[in-house]
């Protein structure tokens, strides 16, 4: 006969399954927003679109098994901590999808214009914003710590290359004012990018607190002091 631990292990197993193909979706459509990107691919660039409402539906998914497993469970302390933590996470990663349509939106915009800079810093964000999203789950699954707190500090690279592409576009806007509209443009893709750090970020602190108890903002320590930077983005 299952006993109520067993029945919860399982439930929560398949609760770490379905976050680990959440976290695989969002991954796949960083990879896939910065290809279309690059490659000024339109219907790629749309696929995006329908992934993003994929994304939407395992968020709701996600959230009703965690519902139930605290109305059914009643789980208590450091098991609380986990369903709690996967909550706020499913919000994170949901977030992330959206700015992958986001910029996918813009790619559209530009697909029929030559870039005003080679895109090298935009790929190197995006590089980054994804490992961190793939560590901030297997933290989360594998209940890593250390591997959670390197994830949060990742985000330091991306605020550096954020800083570095506001920095170059600047200048370009300064010498050639036919590329305003296109830099600016490209800023809100970089910003977008930010966010999907902050985000996985996110994820990273919230591994920590089911250790812990505790939950400590890593974004708002290390706020990027920079005009063009919007904090509800």
């Amino acid at each position: 006969m299952t006993s109520v631990r067993q029945y919860f292990d399982k439930e929560l197993e398949e609760l770490h399954l379905q976050l680990i193909e959440m976290g695989k979706l969002v991954a796949d459509s960083i990879d896939k927003t910065i290809t279309a990107l690059k490659e000024q691919d339109i219907e790629l660039a749309k696929e995006i679109f329908a992934g993003d409402n994929v994304v939407d539906d395992m968020e709701k998914a996600i959230e009703r098994r965690c519902l139930n497993l605290i109305a059914r469970q009643q789980p208590i302390a450091k098991d609380l901590r986990k369903i709690s933590a996967a909550l706020k996470m499913i919000t994170d990663l949901e977030r992330i999808a959206d700015h992958s349509a986001d910029i996918s939106e813009l790619t559209i915009r530009m697909a029929n214009d030559k870039y005003i800079k080679p895109l090298i810093d935009l790929p190197k964000m995006a590089e980054v914003a994804k490992n961190m999203v793939n560590q901030a789950i297997e933290a989360y699954v594998s209940q890593n710590i250390e591997l959670a707190k390197t994830v949060c500090s990742s985000d330091d690279e991306v605020d550096a290359l954020f800083l570095k592409i506001v920095f170059d576009l600047t200048n370009i806007m300064k010498e050639r004012s036919e590329t305003v509209e296109q830099a600016v443009d490209l800023m809100f893709i970089a910003k977008y990018l930010e966010r999907m750090a902050d985000h996985a970020t996110n994820i990273g602190e919230w591994v920590i607190f089911i250790d812990t108890g505790e939950h400590k903002d890593f974004n708002k320590d290390n706020e990027i002091k920079n005009p063009f930077v919007k904090k509800d983005i």
